[in-house]
């Protein structure tokens, strides 16, 4: 009987303590959703703040600012600077490297011929797209004055000697190095190689800036 006593006391002692933490919790959670909404409501009035004072500020910025311009990035003429991308110069390589296997599985093409085609074709895409094709796919904030120009005079801005610029010219070469040595310097090969080469090379001196055999670059603006 005694022992029965003493297992209800220690039950009835263990369930006012499991209540008296359950209450102690219960208003712990209390006071933390309270803080919490107290918080939303500080963060409401203050992004209201924040946008009332965007908004005043945006109406006197005028219309060319870098929200106005294109894409968003502060650009006034993306086509100048996406080249300059982390992941272009390794796209790059393995469109090259993906055109030569290509070219490479064709039963009826020779090794040779294949590492001609793979120059060939990469240097007239090269030739079309950096030194034929003029203005840019973008719509530029620059009042027409890329209209006339090449992509390749367009990348950075028409500086020169520029990182992007070395590797878009160092890339040919190496091809033609390549090419020479897997056609064993075949003496057709090497012809049609070297031409290619010369094709992309000659637009990417200086002194051609603006300039082209079959038309003229040269506008004053």
């Amino acid at each position: 009987m005694r022992s029965f006593r003493a297992v209800a006391r220690t039950s009835r002692s263990i369930i006012i303590h499991v209540e008296w933490q359950l209450k102690f919790i219960n208003t712990l959670m209390l006071k933390l959703l309270s803080s919490l909404e107290c918080c939303r409501k500080k963060s409401k009035i203050f992004s209201g703040a924040t946008e009332v004072k965007h908004s005043n500020l945006s109406s006197l910025l005028p219309v060319t600012s870098f929200e106005m311009i294109v894409g968003g990035h502060g650009d006034v003429n993306p086509n100048s600077s996406w080249l300059n991308g982390k992941g272009f110069w390794l796209s790059y390589g393995l469109g090259v490297l993906l055109l030569h296997l290509i070219l490479l599985c064709l039963p009826f093409i020779s090794t040779a011929v294949s590492w001609t085609l793979t120059n060939c074709i990469h240097n007239l895409f090269m030739l079309i797209f950096l030194h034929i094709v003029k203005g840019a796919p973008f719509e530029p904030l620059d009042q027409g004055k890329t209209r006339s120009l090449t992509h390749w005079e367009q990348i950075d801005y028409g500086k020169r000697f520029t990182v992007t610029r070395k590797f878009l010219t160092v890339v040919p070469v190496i091809l033609f190095v390549l090419t020479s040595f897997y056609t064993k310097y075949d003496t057709t090969h090497f012809i049609v190689n070297i031409i290619a080469l010369v094709a992309v090379l000659l637009p990417k001196l200086p002194h051609f800036h603006r300039v082209w055999l079959f038309d003229s670059n040269d506008h004053s603006y």
